[in-house]
């Protein structure tokens, strides 16, 4: 049934109507995720092998008043892009620690802990087979949880899947990104620049000033954002980081209570029915425009800048940065040996983390929660649904990806650890399907 305030659609070109509808599928982002990451691995592979280096090795420099920043294009994706992608990131995770399903400790206790046991097996996995050869630093690498992959997942599985665990993996997921930040930030920083810190940190404090004397025009946030973007990354901390701190200054709150928004709303209506009925046009009737601004205003007051900005950057991330940083992130070389690749400790460990030590951990941790009294299952979920998304969190594909470049400056490594969160990333996201499927026709059975 269409929602009883639905407004019609303008009239829209006939050509755009497929690409608009593609848009508004919820698992499209997962499609163009994974048509992008087979694109960069046939052209990694591919006789064309050569430009594909080439363009992402293509220098670009942008400058402001003299000065400026000179790096090829796989900096600008991973450290300027995947910033906004960070931002959205911690938009989500202040969403939820507010009002979602972190704001309330018992609902947060399970996809907490469940979380954190998915974050350490795979780590302690990865671990004890890499902790004396080179790949030691990519220990970081199979702890996180690819959360646009594994909801595309969900919702391409519809109703076989309850709501809460749908809620639950989503819970678990912003907790997994809350994990694999502070990690970025403590163990994958190199050496600090303290100015630029103690700039980064000033400008935080004005942000946050900012919140507080209700400033909501994302054009101020938007611009001392950059300067903290610029001041992390010359601190030595990577600069996604500055994301996470923009989005944690974005106002939450609304101006205006819900009542007031309802009275002040039919009054502006009123005015603007009786301005309406004149037979003066809307183009040059000042009383019917005046009611259409003041309506204008009364919503943007009831909606949140948190909201506003998620949601107005969410397409943004989905069909554009993600996209673009697999393409870049994704050109593995497979070389002519695949299982002397597979079998090297680098991308047995990614592998064994990701498609093993996620969904042990995750139910491990679950069911010590559950046992123990600390926490309950969601309504409607059972052990195998929890089960299911559990080898679902081991599709770890774009944090993962992003971890790699900070872990592995070395080609070869990189590409070693690259190969194991692809192959994993697919295995993890079948099983899971799968798992959840025969769930679901099993309990039809019965």
């Amino acid at each position: 049934m269409k929602p009883i305030l639905e407004i019609p659609p303008e009239p829209e070109i006939k050509l755009l109507r497929p690409f608009l509808a593609f848009a508004a599928n919820k698992t499209s982002g997962g499609i163009l995720l994974l048509a992008c990451t087979v694109v960069a691995l046939v052209w990694a592979n591919s006789p064309w092998a050569a430009t594909y280096s080439q363009l992402w090795h293509t220098n670009l420099t942008l400058s402001l008043a003299g000065r400026g920043l000179s790096h090829d294009l796989h900096f600008w994706v991973n450290d300027l892009l995947m910033a906004v992608f960070f931002f959205v990131v911690g938009l989500e995770i202040k969403r939820e620690i507010q009002v979602g399903e972190l704001a309330s400790v018992r609902q947060a206790t399970l996809p907490i802990l469940a979380a954190l046991g998915g974050v350490a097996v795979p780590a302690l996995i990865y671990f004890s087979l890499n902790y004396a050869g080179p790949g030691a630093a990519g220990w970081g690498i199979p702890m996180a949880t690819d959360i646009a992959f594994a909801l595309g997942v969900m919702a391409m599985l519809g109703d076989r899947v309850p709501l809460g665990l749908k809620v639950f993996l989503t819970a678990l997921a912003i907790v997994d990104d809350i994990a694999a930040v502070v990690v970025i930030a403590v163990f994958y920083t190199s050496e600090i620049d303290w100015m630029s810190v103690g700039l980064a940190g000033v400008v935080i404090g004005v942000l946050f000033a900012a919140n507080r004397l209700g400033v909501r025009h994302p054009l101020p946030y938007a611009l001392l954002g950059a300067v903290l973007w610029f001041a992390v990354l010359q601190s030595g901390i990577h600069a996604t980081i500055a994301g996470v701190a923009l989005a944690f200054t974005i106002p939450a709150r609304s101006t205006l209570e819900p009542a007031d928004f309802l009275r002040r709303c039919r009054a502006i209506l009123n005015y603007f029915e009786r301005a309406a009925q004149s037979e003066k046009s809307i183009m040059n009737d000042v009383e019917q425009h005046s009611s259409i601004e003041a309506l204008e205003t009364a919503c943007e007051r009831v909606h949140s800048p948190l909201h506003r900005m998620e949601h107005a950057l969410h397409s943004w991330v989905t069909f554009l940065i993600m996209p673009v940083f697999a393409l870049a992130n994704a050109g593995v070389v497979l070389g002519g040996n695949f299982a002397e690749s597979f079998s090297r400790p680098v991308t047995f460990g990614v592998f064994l983390g990701l498609l093993i030590g996620k969904p042990i951990g995750i139910m491990l941790a679950s069911w010590l929660a559950v046992r123990s009294g600390v926490a309950s299952l969601p309504a409607g979920v059972n052990w195998n649904h929890v089960h299911g998304a559990g080898w679902l969190g081991g599709i770890g594909f774009t944090m993962s990806l992003f971890v790699t470049g900070l872990a592995f400056p070395q080609e070869d490594l990189a590409d070693m650890a690259k190969l194991g969160i692809l192959i994993a990333s697919v295995c993890a996201g079948l099983i899971g399907s799968a798992l959840l499927i025969l769930n679901r026709r099993s309990a039809t059975v019965s």
